[in-house]
């Protein structure tokens, strides 16, 4: 019996436990190298990190709400988890990140060729496991949403600390780096289930809108602070990232504000008192509050996306967790 006051997404891993192992066993058998024993080296220690393996999860349980029956949620499920580690290799590298989740980054603990060459390792991985489906329409949903993932971290780089940013080409951001991936998690299951297209694009709705909330959120929890996301309060100020509150904080201002983001932002020239500061203008200008309700607007339409699924304890579980992912805001 699942209890209705743990979290939604340890009830999910709960409930998705004998398929979450058969995946585990999957991942470790592929992340496996007869040839290069730092291929397993590396990955083993992003992998079996404990994350919260939320993406293949994802898979797993759109499967399970089409009414799958087949194995191939599991090797679609391993892609996505390869495809998420991958990415995560090769963000590190690009930001010259020291630690993650309070944990030392491979590229820091290895060195970046290695961090560079086992994701590449693994994306090559997660191509052979979709292929093995059969199904060309999901090899190229996932296909997709890896071209999309790499096209957003090249976007980012020219966006991160561009005063010029709008709101829209952080959207464009935002779906690359994280809802790109949430939506091929959730669209591919119901594909390999073979369901009719209303519910298939239900589902691409529903984790497009959900992975937007999730990044929105932890945007914003940069500023507000929080143990949920792993990060002190102000990390994407001195990383000098262009996250949605500072894009309408900047929107809002005077030239005398826009100097003071000029600075910060686009020299990098930080100053102490100068967090605070920018605290201070994004409370003037309403932005946090802005940015909050922007989450609570793309986890309504995350919401009404899987409504249009048929009733099931597993759709409600979904909502439930989208629920949960603006909840850290209260």
């Amino acid at each position: 019996m699942l209890d209705s006051q743990v979290k939604p997404q340890e009830r999910l891993a709960e409930l998705l436990a004998p398929e979450m192992d058969a995946v585990n066993g999957l991942i470790r058998e592929r992340m496996a190298s007869k040839h290069a024993p730092r291929i397993p080296e590396v990955t083993a220690y992003l992998v079996e990190a404990g994350g919260k393996r939320l993406r293949p999860m994802l898979t797993i349980a759109a499967a399970k709400l089409c009414g799958y029956d087949g194995p191939y949620h599991l090797h679609l499920a391993a892609t996505v988890e390869f495809i998420h580690t991958a990415t995560l290799l090769h963000d590190d590298v690009v930001d010259e990140s020291a630690m993650r989740r309070g944990r030392k980054t491979a590229n820091l603990l290895w060195d970046n060729k290695s961090s560079v060459l086992v994701g590449d390792y693994l994306f090559a991985r997660s191509f052979q496991l979709m292929t093995e489906t059969g199904n060309l329409r999901v090899l190229g949903i996932l296909s997709n949403a890896s071209a999309t993932i790499a096209e957003g971290e090249v976007l980012q780089l020219t966006a991160a600390q561009d005063l010029k940013t709008t709101e829209e080409v952080y959207l464009q951001v935002v779906r690359g780096k994280t809802a790109a991936l949430f939506s091929a998690a959730t669209q591919v299951g119901g594909v390999i289930a073979d369901r009719p297209e209303a519910e298939v694009q239900a589902l691409f709705d529903y984790g497009d809108a959900l992975g937007i909330a999730f990044q929105i959120v932890d945007d914003l929890l940069d500023y507000w602070g929080s143990d949920a996301t792993g990060k002190n309060v102000g990390d994407d100020f001195r990383e000098r990232k262009l996250t949605l509150p500072v894009i309408k904080t900047v929107a809002a201002g005077d030239e005398t504000e826009r100097a003071f983001w000029k600075r910060v932002i686009e020299k990098g020239d930080q100053q102490d008192g100068d967090l605070e500061h920018a605290l201070s203008l994004m409370n003037k200008h309403g932005a946090l509050e802005e940015t909050r309700q922007e989450a609570l607007r793309w986890s309504a339409r995350a919401k009404a996306a899987m409504m249009e699924m048929p009733q099931s304890e597993m759709r409600d579980l979904l909502v439930d967790l989208n629920d949960f992912v603006v909840a850290r805001l209260s």
